[in-house]
């Protein structure tokens, strides 16, 4: 059996207990250490396949969307937090995520992914890739690719205030969960050729990427920011390795 089909029979949802205490835990954690609001509660789905699609400028991010639904959020990635405490280095093994190596490309991370959502599931995801800037930079093919495999709504969601997260005392912490996207996607993808698959791919990911912006401050915006100059800096930015310190998230 290959690893593809595999992943279709993954198990979800999983780890119960763990993933409430862990939940709980979070939602604790950031009324001690910030003030955290939650806006557009009423635009998270609570049923049905959903995508949640959030910009990532910390290591807290993946923390603040598995705490905003009582859904279980199942993520992919490469998670690793050097300057993270240990408690937040230790959640991505006790949830589960599913590892990815960073800056490698990885079918099984986007199949099960995929397995998950025909599940009905939630699925959290960082079109980004990483969390090397505290600025909007364009978003990886991975995203295109499960949500025309799955179909799957799109609610795209805005952090604000994490990256301050023991840089100042109590920062304001803002979710701001915007309303699920239209996505006008190919009835048959698979009669697509692999340049009309990855012009769609990018086309949603672009979608997504400007719906997310909608949810930040304007100097969060950068490759889509109206701000020439801002463009210009967030795009130096966008590949990784970078240089600018300035410039780089925790």
């Amino acid at each position: 059996m290959t690893q593809r089909a595999d992943r279709r029979d993954f198990p979800y949802p999983r780890r119960r207990v763990m993933r409430w205490f862990l939940r709980s835990l979070a939602l604790l954690a950031f009324k001690l250490v910030g003030r955290l609001e939650v806006r557009g509660s009423q635009n998270m789905p609570a049923e049905g396949p959903v995508i949640l699609a959030a910009n990532h400028f910390h290591f807290a991010d993946p923390v603040a969307l598995l705490s905003l639904t009582r859904r279980q959020v199942e993520f992919v990635g490469g998670f690793r937090f050097p300057n993270a405490p240990f408690i937040v280095k230790s959640i991505p093994s006790l949830w589960g995520y599913f590892p990815v190596r960073r800056g490698a490309y990885s079918r099984a991370s986007l199949d099960y992914s995929v397995a998950v959502l025909r599940k009905r599931g939630v699925v959290g995801i960082f079109p980004e890739g990483g969390s090397w800037a505290q600025v909007l930079r364009p978003p990886r093919g991975g995203l295109g690719y499960i949500t025309m495999e799955s179909g799957a709504r799109i609610v795209p969601v805005g952090l604000t205030g994490f990256e301050n997260l023991f840089r100042q005392w109590r920062p304001k912490l803002v979710i701001a969960i915007g309303e699920p996207l239209e996505m006008d996607l190919p009835e048959n993808s698979q009669s697509l050729s692999h340049g009309e698959r990855r012009e769609s791919y990018e086309a949603i990911g672009e979608q997504v990427m400007r719906a997310i912006a909608a949810q930040l401050p304007e100097h969060y915006h950068g490759v889509y920011s109206q701000d020439v100059e801002s463009r210009k800096a967030a795009q130096e930015v966008s590949a990784y390795p970078f240089d600018r310190a300035d410039m780089r998230g925790m």
